[in-house]
C-alpha cells in the first residue's frame, strides 16, 4: 500500500463544496483518505487575482502508482470544471489537485515530478501538510515538513479558517 499526500486548491466557485465533492471522488478513484488538514486561506501565488485561494492537504492510502494517481486527480479536476489552459502561467481555478509526496519516492517524469517541485517554497502548501504530516521526510532535501516550513522564505499571509 502506498501513501500519497495531495493538496487541494481553489479560488473560483464554492471552494468548500468543491473540496467535499473532490474528496468523495478521490476516495472512489484513488483510495482511503486517512487524514485531512484544516482549510487554509492565502493570496494567489505567482499571479494577481481578486480571490484568495483555499487549500487543504490530504493523506491517502492507495494501491495506485504515481502516474495512475495523477490520472485520477486530473480526472477529478476535469469532472469538477477545471479547464487547463495551454500555458505555463498560473491562473485562477475551480479546483487544483497537486501530488506533493508519494511514499518517499522521487519521480521525474515528463508529466509528473514528485516531490512537488515547489513544495519547499510554498507556505500555503507547507502549513496544511505540516498539520497532518509534520515528521514526514521530504526525500529530496532529507528534512521533515516542519523543518521545511520553518526555513521557508515565503512570507505569504496563510490563515487557518
Amino acid at each position: 500500500m502506498n501513501t500519497v499526500y495531495l493538496l487541494l486548491g481553489s479560488n473560483l466557485g464554492n471552494s468548500k463544496e468543491l473540496f467535499q465533492k473532490a474528496i468523495q471522488m478521490l476516495e472512489l478513484s484513488v483510495g482511503v483518505i486517512t487524514s485531512s488538514s484544516s482549510l487554509y486561506e492565502s493570496p494567489p501565488w505567482g499571479f494577481q487575482h481578486e480571490n484568495n485561494f483555499i487549500n487543504q492537504a490530504l493523506k491517502i492510502s492507495t494501491e495506485l502508482s504515481p502516474l495512475k494517481t495523477l490520472g485520477a486527480c486530473l480526472s477529478v479536476e476535469q469532472q469538477l470544471g477545471r479547464i487547463r489552459a495551454n500555458t505555463d502561467n498560473y491562473e485562477a481555478r475551480t479546483i487544483d489537485i497537486d501530488i506533493l509526496l508519494f511514499n518517499t519516492e522521487l519521480v521525474n517524469d515528463t508529466n509528473l515530478i514528485i516531490p512537488h517541485l515547489h513544495l519547499h517554497n510554498r507556505r500555503f502548501a507547507l502549513l496544511p501538510l505540516t498539520e497532518i504530516a509534520p515528521n514526514q521526510i521530504h526525500p529530496k532535501f532529507d528534512k521533515t515538513i516542519s523543518q521545511l516550513l520553518y526555513s521557508c522564505s515565503d512570507n505569504s499571509d496563510v490563515r487557518k479558517l
